[in-house]
């Protein structure tokens, strides 16, 4: 069995599985299952007050999880897949615990090409939350990962530069990170 066949079987019993992505290792579970939710929150000792995003494969799965007003349409459209997270309203399919009641749901669509392969057949959004403990510094290798998980697929060492986060309901950055300078220009000019 291949480490993505294995880590689809892990998120298909609620289980964690640490991912590359091209910024950090992100932790995956199953964003539609509450009790894999919980894992990821228990794992990271994340406070249940904060928010968790998600990893879609394409532009189909996003708009199953999320509405985008038109300037997240043309964000996404430029910088997708990409070194974003991007905050949009979130639908009502997604569990509450992901977005903390906020409505707005932070979404990355890597690029990396084990993440794409992995949400791709999993068929189902899954959590995209860095892969360490809460306020510890985000893994650019599997040794860096030192939340519990049930499976790892390494990826080698990775750039270390978490994703930007970018809200395209208040338009404004949340979080620089890699691509910030483009994202920035971009909120500028519209």
């Amino acid at each position: 069995m291949d480490q993505i066949a294995r880590a689809v079987q892990v998120l298909n019993h609620d289980g964690l599985v640490v991912y590359p992505t091209e910024t950090v290792y992100g932790l995956g579970a199953d964003a539609l299952s509450d009790e894999a939710i919980r894992s990821v929150y228990d794992s990271k000792h994340r406070p249940f007050s904060e928010p968790i995003s998600i990893a879609v494969a394409d532009l189909e799965m996003l708009a199953t999880v999320a509405r985008l007003n038109p300037l997240a349409e043309e964000f996404v459209e430029r910088f997708l897949p990409g070194p974003f997270t991007v905050l949009v309203e979130a639908r009502p399919i997604l569990p509450c615990q992901l977005h903390c009641g906020t409505g707005l749901i932070g979404i990355r669509m890597p690029s990396h090409p084990i993440a794409v392969e992995l949400v791709s057949r999993f068929d189902a959004p899954i959590t995209a939350t860095s892969a360490n403990t809460h306020g510890a510094p985000e893994p650019a290798t599997v040794t860096d990962v030192h939340c519990y998980r049930d499976f790892t697929i390494d990826g080698g060492r990775l750039p270390g530069t978490p994703s930007t986060v970018v809200d395209l309901v208040n338009r404004t950055i949340v979080r620089p990170g890699a691509g910030v300078e483009d994202a920035v220009a971009f909120l500028r000019g519209k």
